[in-house]
């Protein structure tokens, strides 16, 4: 799996506490195995973001993404962290 990074994720991202941070990168391992894997609470989003999805990170953070091809090889990370994201 090819995950991209947008310029908005890698800015939400180096403003993180430190223990999201490296949850992140646990469930980054996950999602590569497998983006529907129960531990990562994989969901699509509605309204104005109804094209992306979001995984958990813990119990507050998310990370939303969009898969860029019908075979879900290909992976860009749009944004993390809290609900706001979705704002």
């Amino acid at each position: 799996m090819t995950i991209y990074l947008t310029s908005k994720f890698k800015k939400a991202y180096r403003r993180l506490p430190k223990q999201i941070k490296e949850k992140a990168k646990e469930k980054e391992k996950v999602f590569r195995k497998g983006p529907f894997n129960s531990q990562l609470e994989t969901h699509r989003l509605h309204g104005k973001h109804k094209d992306y999805w979001a995984f958990s990170v813990d119990k507050s953070y998310r990370i939303m993404f969009q898969f860029l091809n019908a075979t879900k090889t290909k992976v860009a990370f749009l944004n993390i962290g809290t609900h706001k994201i979705y704002k």
